[in-house]
C-alpha cells in the first residue's frame, strides 16, 4: 500500500460522527443539518432536459480528455462575460469533473517531491482535499491562518521568505471555504510577486464565485492578472464549477483556466488519469455556462436567506454577513469552553446543539490544523444555509433558544 496513505486524517465529517457519537438528539425537534456545505436548491430544468437530449447518443463512444470544441468555447464565453477575460478555448481552457478531483490531481501534476522541502502553501482552515493532495502529492503542506479582525483575510505576510523559497504551489480560495471572505487586488499583486520571485505555480479555487452578497461580484484570479498585466496568466490555473453556481453537485462539472503550459500538461496528465467527461454531461454543461438568468434566481434565494437568518443568529452569536458563499462563521460563546471535558468549546456547542434542539453544525476546528501554535477554527462553527429558508429560519431560531438565557 502506498504509505503516505496512512498520513491522510479523518475528513471532517467522519470526525463529526464520532463527536456524535452517543448522543441521541431531542425527538421533540425532527432533524436539521447545518452541516454540509451540498445545494439543495433546484436544479435548472433547461439543465436536465439538455441531459436528457444528450442520453440517447452521448454514451456511445469514448470521450476526449480535451473535451469537446463547444464546451471549452462555452467555457471560455462565460469567462468573457463574468470577468471581461480573453482565453483561447484551443489551449487555455480543460473541463474537468468538478474542481475537487482537479484540485487534487492538479497537485499530482505540479508537485516534484524529489527536490528537499518540497512545499504546498493553502489557507487555514480551509478544504481538506488541500491537504491531502499536498501528503500524497510527496510535500509538506504550510498552513496560513486567516486573521478575524481583517475579515477573515489570508495572512501571507506571516509566511516565512524560507517556506516561499521551497514553495512549489498555492492554492487560493476565493471566495474563502469556510469562511467567505474574498480576496482584494492588492494580495492578488502581493501573490504573483512571490509566484514571479520563487516560481511556484498557484491554483484559485473560486467554486463559490456565484454566490455573493454585495453589488460587486468577486475578483477572480485571471481578472486579477487582467487588470494587472498579466495576460499570459503565467504561473496561474483557476478552477470553477457547476456545482453551487447551478445546483448540481451530482453532476460533477466544471473546468480549469490559465497558463497554456499548465494546461498542457495538466491534459497529459489527465490523459492517463482517466479525467474525460462523459460527452452527456458535457451537453448539460453547455447549456448551464450559457445561461444567467438561473444563476441570478439561485443568487436572490441566498440573498433573501441570509438577511433573514444572520441578524436573528447575530443577536446571541459573533456572526456577520460574509462577502460570499454559503456558509456563515460563526463564534461560539465563551459559556462553552471547558464545558465537556476533552472536547473544545466548538466541539461542545455542536454535541448539546444536536443533543438539545437536533440541529446539525459542523466544529471550526475540524476545518483547520493547530500550526503555529493555533487552531484559528477553534471556537467557530460552520453553518451551511442551504436547505430551504423556513427550514434555515427554523434551524436559527432553535439555536436562539438554545443560547438564550433560561428563566
Amino acid at each position: 500500500m502506498n504509505p503516505k496513505l496512512s498520513l491522510l486524517q479523518p475528513y471532517p465529517f467522519e470526525r463529526l460522527r464520532q463527536l456524535f457519537a452517543g448522543v441521541t438528539p431531542n425527538p421533540a425537534y425532527r432533524a436539521i443539518s447545518l452541516g454540509i456545505g451540498e445545494p439543495k436548491h433546484a436544479t435548472p430544468q433547461m439543465l436536465k432536459d439538455a441531459l436528457a437530449a444528450a442520453l440517447d447518443t452521448g454514451l456511445a463512444g469514448y470521450p476526449a480528455t480535451a473535451g469537446e470544441p463547444a464546451l471549452r468555447e462555452a467555457c471560455a464565453a462565460w469567462l468573457q462575460r463574468r470577468y471581461g477575460v480573453t482565453v483561447s478555448p484551443a489551449n487555455q481552457v480543460l473541463p474537468v469533473n468538478g474542481s475537487r478531483e482537479a484540485l487534487f490531481a492538479f497537485a499530482q501534476t505540479v508537485l516534484d517531491p524529489t527536490q528537499a522541502g518540497a512545499t504546498l502553501v493553502f489557507p487555514n482552515p480551509f478544504y481538506q482535499i488541500y491537504e491531502g493532495a499536498a501528503l500524497l502529492g510527496g510535500a509538506q503542506p504550510y498552513y496560513v491562518p486567516s486573521v478575524p479582525s481583517r475579515n477573515f483575510a489570508v495572512d501571507w505576510d506571516s509566511v516565512p521568505e524560507d517556506v516561499w523559497a521551497r514553495t512549489q504551489l498555492i492554492f487560493v480560495c476565493s471566495p474563502g471555504n469556510p469562511t467567505g471572505a474574498v480576496m482584494p487586488l492588492d494580495e492578488w499583486a502581493k501573490l504573483f510577486e512571490l509566484s514571479d520571485r520563487h516560481g511556484f505555480v498557484i491554483a484559485s479555487d473560486e467554486c463559490y464565485s456565484e454566490i455573493y452578497f454585495r453589488d460587486e461580484p468577486p475578483l477572480g484570479g485571471l481578472e486579477a492578472a487582467v487588470k494587472l498585466g498579466r495576460t499570459d496568466f503565467k504561473n496561474l490555473m483557476m478552477f470553477t464549477s457547476l456545482s453551487k453556481r447551478s445546483n448540481v453537485p451530482g453532476l460533477r462539472s466544471g473546468f480549469v483556466a490559465g497558463d497554456a503550459a499548465l494546461i498542457k500538461a495538466f491534459l497529459l496528465y489527465r490523459t492517463y488519469h482517466g479525467g474525460a467527461m462523459s460527452p452527456a454531461v458535457q451537453a448539460a454543461s453547455v447549456a448551464a455556462w450559457g445561461d444567467e438568468d438561473h444563476v441570478i434566481d439561485n443568487r436572490r434565494q441566498y440573498r433573501e436567506k441570509f438577511a433573514q437568518v444572520t441578524p436573528l443568529l447575530a443577536s446571541v452569536m459573533e456572526v456577520a454577513l460574509p462577502d460570499a458563499a454559503f456558509y456563515l462563521w460563526a463564534g461560539v460563546p465563551e459559556a462553552f469552553n471547558h464545558r465537556i471535558p476533552g472536547l473544545s468549546a466548538d466541539e461542545a456547542f455542536a454535541r448539546e446543539l444536536l443533543a438539545q434542539y437536533n440541529v446539525t453544525v459542523l466544529p471550526g476546528s475540524y476545518l483547520a490544523r493547530e500550526a503555529q501554535g493555533v487552531n484559528p477554527g477553534r471556537g467557530r462553527v460552520r453553518m451551511a444555509l442551504v436547505a430551504e429558508p423556513a427550514e434555515c429560519l427554523e434551524a436559527a431560531g432553535r439555536i436562539v433558544e438554545f443560547l438564550s438565557p433560561r428563566a
